[in-house]
């Protein structure tokens, strides 16, 4: 029941029901709609080029990416969580897409992806999509670097022209294939791939409001048609695109391969929500708004069924896309919608014209987008000055991504980081001597000439309470200080504690004033540690016990096992309980 304590009805309403509400500043003008229309046709235009080079890089056809730009985009715009999220194919999806086709053929895909879009419901209704965010940092550079990587090598065999007569989905055997192939390179299909990037590069630098690479594809598609130029085409290769979407059919399913294609499905479905939320996040920043995670998982969800239905590939929020629409001018989640309809009109009336594509011109477009992807300066700013273990979580993850898979990568250097954590949450937390934290000026049982006492008995030094270092109690109380979150991983040193007393005392004075938190095997050590003073006739007395782990001793029984009367709100009262008899 606590899962669900954290979400609520309001985390369910799509951000297009805005459009609906009445009152001052809500609602929906003929100037919004004007806006939208703008930004909807911008971002349609720019994602044309997106939709089929990612699908093409992944082993698909062009017209899949398109399918799933149009449905996808179109389910995501009008249920998400975000006003301003564009849904569609992205470069996170390449690998693990390429890699499922490859093993399972196009059915096993579209059942991964199917999965995933429940698997990412599952996410919003239950509302996990807060906490996504908690994937370690170095994870996502080291596996996002490692796709920018594997999109780059990818679209070398295109980009040169080479010839091959089989190409391997392994990182080291691809590179193997391209050297073997090098004497096979087309140095005309390279001066467009090249001419391409340079367009892309000097839109980007001097007029960086235009889309630099639907500009580079529609200038290599003119110049390749008007002089007659021999280079693969979508047309020579795909056999154009088809002019309507294809009716949606479900795919034949069988608990075998369902059960080979969850750890794809889970990964497919991280992804998206990762990225997604990102974009939305970049959104907010962008405009002021506020995102509702759950309700865009939600949409992801959906989305990802609808794509896949229709035939489609994994989608997910596309920050570059995105950031298109609220750059020009967008004001509503209508701009999401208008950009899945313009592209549902290019396929129907302009598909002849996407047939002159040359494919070169899209290899440039993505391996600008690897560059962009795999971000290179934040790459090397965690290796060199992070600590060393967010370094090591960095490569391992980015090593693992390129000559492993996607998901084993994800899923190691999670594990990793949590590894780490926790071994820095055990060097930070210990169990020491109180002397050393209250200070040497301890009085063990006997007047200090400096001080008077009060008629407790305890140094005053004309206070209402004694200082920590003039605090007097009879010598065989141990004091010991537990700093930090008391947990499986720190429990053992408490036992250790009661070993390394020479000479067992009249009682123990532990002292939680720095524990913030306590779990199930940190209670089990304490539970054990009041056995063993038992057994040895020593009394144990908490004391300074902070709320959260009071309330986790209380509910645990722990606490009415020890006694209330062996907890104290100070260490002057646990001396105080300590000397009773």
């Amino acid at each position: 029941m606590a899962l669900f304590n954290l979400v609520s009805v309001k985390d369910f309403i799509p951000r297009t029901f805005e459009l609906f509400q009445k009152g001052e500043g809500k609602g929906y003008s003929r100037a919004a709609f004007g806006k939208d229309c703008v930004a909807g046709l911008t971002v349609g235009v720019v994602a044309l080029p997106l939709a089929m080079a990612f699908s093409i890089a992944a082993g698909g056809t062009p017209a899949q990416g398109l399918y799933t730009a149009i449905a996808a985009g179109f389910a995501i715009s009008v249920l998400g969580g975000s006003k301003f999220q564009i849904g569609g194919p992205t470069g996170a999806f390449v690998v693990i897409i390429f890699g499922i086709i490859a093993r399972h053929g196009m059915a096993g895909l579209t059942i991964a992806t199917l999965l995933a879009g429940l698997m990412l419901i599952v996410m919003g209704l239950t509302g996990l999509g807060r906490f996504i965010r908690f994937i370690p940092y170095p994870v996502t550079t080291g596996f996002t670097t490692g796709i920018g990587l594997l999109i780059f090598s990818q679209q070398i065999k295109d980009f040169f022209g080479l010839t091959l007569e089989k190409s391997s989905p392994e990182f080291l055997e691809m590179w193997k294939g391209y050297f073997g192939a090098a004497a096979t390179i087309r140095p005309l299909t390279l001066l467009i791939g090249l001419g391409t990037v340079g367009v892309i590069a000097l839109i980007r630098k001097f007029a960086p409001r235009i889309p630099g690479a639907v500009v580079g594809v529609i200038a290599a598609t003119l110049i390749c048609h008007f002089l007659s130029l021999d280079t693969e085409t979508i047309g020579t290769r795909f056999g154009g695109i088809p002019r309507s979407l294809p009716a949606p059919v479900l795919p034949a399913f069988s608990w075998p391969l369902i059960q080979e294609l969850l750890r794809d499905s889970f990964a497919i479905a991280l992804l998206a929500a990762i990225e997604s939320l990102l974009s939305a996040v970049v959104a907010d920043g962008m405009t002021g708004d506020r995102h509702n995670a759950n309700m865009e998982l939600v949409a992801q969800g959906v989305g990802n069924i609808a794509g896949a239905l229709f035939g489609g590939i994994p989608a997910t929020g596309a920050i570059a896309r995105t950031a298109t629409n609220i750059k020009s001018g967008a004001a509503s989640p209508v701009a999401g919608i208008i950009h899945a309809l313009t592209l549902l009109l290019f396929m129907m009336f302009l598909a002849p014209l996407a047939s002159a594509i040359p494919l070169v011109s899209l290899s440039a477009v993505l391996i600008v987008i690897s560059w962009d992807m795999s971000n290179i300066p934040r790459f090397l700013h965690i290796l060199i000055k992070a600590p060393k273990s967010d370094a090591t979580v960095l490569l391992v993850t980015f090593a693992l991504t390129v000559m492993v898979d996607l998901p084993f990568a994800v899923e190691v250097g999670v594990i990793l980081a949590a590894f780490l954590f926790l071994r820095r949450m055990i060097e930070v937390a210990d169990i020491k001597p109180g002397v050393q934290s209250i200070g040497s000026e301890i009085v063990y049982g006997r007047r200090r000439d400096d001080h008077r006492r009060n008629p407790d008995g305890l140094v005053s030094g004309g206070q209402t309470s004694a200082p920590e270092n003039s605090i007097a109690h009879a010598k065989n109380i141990e004091v010991y200080d537990i700093t930090g979150p008391f947990f499986f991983g720190v429990a053992d040193t408490l036992q250790r504690v009661l070993r390394s007393v020479a000479q067992k005392p009249h009682a123990f004075v532990l002292r939680m004033r720095d524990v913030p938190a306590i779990d199930s095997t940190g209670i089990a050590a304490l539970e054990s540690f009041l056995a063993q003073c038992r057994h040895g006739k020593i009394r144990l007395i908490l004391c300074e016990v902070r709320e959260h782990p009071f309330s986790a001793l209380k509910k645990s029984g722990f606490i009415a096992e020890l006694g209330e009367d062996n907890v104290a709100a100070s260490l002057e009262a646990a001396f105080r309980q300590a000397e009773e008899p």
